[in-house]
């Protein structure tokens, strides 16, 4: 089986993550640590959510992550796009909405793994989650 476990100790960023509970920022944040992932959040806004330091830039995460997850407005993903190119961060994880054609055919031209058109919540419980294997 594929699903996230405890045992994947894949390295992972959530970006947008926010304090709003009825945000999806907040919701996917809360939803990695539940599944047990070890996961970092990103909004420069932030100090603490769910006890959690929040870091302004990926680059600011103690760790480099294995997986970025966007959940931020199509004009912010293009910039962690860059962010990702910048730091050989090799998958981005599109949250719906977060996506923009130029930020997601930058990606693969740089040779990112992207995922999107699909709610990391919903996929990552099923069996044939590409990227969180």
């Amino acid at each position: 089986m594929n699903k996230l476990k405890k045992e994947n100790k894949k390295i992972i960023a959530v970006a947008g993550v926010s304090k709003e509970e009825k945000k999806f920022g907040f919701k996917v944040f809360k939803d990695m640590i539940k599944k047990g992932q070890k996961v970092y959040g990103i909004n420069p806004k932030a100090d603490f959510i769910l006890e959690q330091k929040i870091y302004s830039k990926i680059q600011d995460i103690p760790e480099k992550p294995d997986l970025v997850i966007t959940v931020v407005s199509p004009k912010v993903t293009e910039k962690i796009v860059d962010e990702c190119i910048s730091l050989g961060i090799k998958e981005i994880w599109m949250q719906p909405g977060s996506e923009s054609e130029k930020a997601i055919k930058k990606a693969q031209d740089n040779g990112i793994s992207v995922i999107y058109n699909a709610c990391i919540m919903l996929t990552t419980d099923k069996d044939d989650t590409p990227l969180l294997k």
